[in-house]
């Protein structure tokens, strides 16, 4: 960086200049920049789901768009817009910044402003400043204007060393044609395809670790996610249906909000043991499941069934097994995490912040009337022969009859009913 002189724009008045300039949050888009001709409709997704996640933010908001980039602002303190704005898959990089007009002398004192605000709150010793012209107009090259804006700075801060390779602090500034964009700090984005672009899915989701961490990675891939939860009841008590709403209320701040699907599978699961499945009972109540679910999706709009099957992991899911399930569906069965590692797993959801509602204790489905040994092969031939034993059609029919529905994370309530699923006044649940 230098001192040299630039060429400087006049100082637009005070009152002459456009209204809203100050705190933003920039917002650096994702794998959408990839796309071609339609473009234009994941950026309309994208933003519309932004508009979703700042619902009851307390306060007047706005959201513009520049190339490749939303930029966020409005009456609401900027941690609270960056903390909304980070919930929102689709966007790589979440950075709070300040706006002025597109003149040297603006750009100069914002920037300056800009790095002390920084030290403030993040003591540096060194520091760079990057420069991006959106707006070749723009009279300054990016290079002069760095060294420019570099060289004030350090006259600001003289016990600022400039570094342009590891520097602690970086000043980024994004040269538009009206208005430039100043930030000193650059957070992670979610990423992915903006949830809906994709589709949408039906959620097999469990109380457990795998199954909240798959429909997340399944939302990042622009899946628009509905959830269902089969429990013991009547022969089990409420607290997986609990946990059920308590992790679809957390995945639900990450898309738009999708509804939970209840369905109690404890007398169907019975009827099994009694036609003699045995060994296979295991296999057989998934199949019962994904038969079932494949019948909801029917009625939600999905196109798929979401799964938290890790292959391996348990004996359920070995391949024969994972198989044998997916020949009763109806549905293409995604398995976000079929070659994933528990622990990866486990530290995705601690990520995620359903990590300490999956660790509650509660009375698992898959357990009830489980087979000391469950086979690891279940060959299909086995199975129908169970199956047909039992009227299938009638006995989903029944289960789908007497599913409850609610919308986790907007007010509603788990009804009473189905196997004393849960009380009137809804689930009690400690949040991640």
């Amino acid at each position: 960086m230098s001192g040299e002189h630039v060429a400087e724009r006049p100082e637009v008045p005070a009152a002459r200049r456009p209204p809203g300039y100050g705190p933003c949050v920039l917002l650096k888009h994702g794998e959408i920049f990839l796309k071609g001709r339609n473009r234009h409709l994941f950026t309309q997704r994208l933003q519309d789901n932004l508009r979703i996640a700042l619902r009851g933010v307390g306060g007047s908001t706005w959201i513009k768009t520049a190339q490749n980039v939303t930029v966020l602002g409005g009456q609401v303190p900027r941690e609270v817009l960056v903390e909304r704005a980070r919930r929102v898959v689709g966007f790589n990089t979440v950075e709070p910044a300040v706006r002025v007009p597109s003149e040297q002398d603006e750009i100069t004192r914002a920037a300056v402003d800009a790095v002390r605000t920084a030290l403030a709150g993040r003591p540096a010793a060194t520091f760079a400043v990057r420069v991006k012209r959106r707006d070749k107009g723009f009279p300054v090259t990016s290079f002069r204007m760095a060294g420019h804006l570099g060289a004030r700075v350090r006259e600001a801060v003289p016990a600022l060393r400039v570094d342009l390779t590891a520097p602690e602090l970086t000043l980024t500034v994004e040269i538009d044609r009206k208005e430039t964009y100043l930030s000193c700090e650059r957070l992670p984005g979610l990423s992915g395809l903006p949830v809906g672009s994709s589709g949408r899915a039906l959620v097999l989701l469990s109380g457990g670790y795998d199954s909240p961490v798959a429909a997340h990675r399944a939302m990042r891939r622009g899946l628009a996610c509905d959830f269902v939860h089969f429990t013991g009841a009547p022969y089990t008590n409420p607290a997986s249906v609990y946990k059920a709403y308590a992790l679809a209320r957390e995945l639900n701040r990450y898309q738009p909000p999708g509804d939970l699907h209840v369905i109690a599978l404890g007398k169907a699961q019975k009827q099994l043991a009694v036609a003699g499945a045995g060994r296979l009972q295991v296999v057989a109540q998934r199949r019962l499941m994904v038969r079932t679910a494949s019948a909801l999706a029917a009625t939600t709009g999905a196109d798929a069934l979401v799964t938290g099957d890790s292959l391996g992991q348990v004996a359920s899911q070995t391949l024969a097994n994972l198989a044998a399930v997916d020949e009763a569906a109806t549905l293409p069965l995604l398995r976000p995490l079929i070659g994933w590692e528990k622990q990866e797993i486990i530290d995705e959801a601690r990520t995620l912040g359903t990590a300490d509602i999956s660790v509650l204790p509660d009375e698992d489905c898959c357990t009830l009337l489980a087979p000391p040994r469950v086979s690891t092969r279940a060959g299909l031939p086995p199975l129908h022969a169970v199956e047909r034993r039992l009227d299938l059609e009638e006995l989903v029919g029944t289960l789908l009859a007497g599913a409850q529905v609610m919308r986790p994370g907007d007010g509603a309530v788990v009804p009473a009913g189905a196997g004393d699923a849960a009380p009137a006044s809804g689930p009690r649940v400690p949040t991640a």
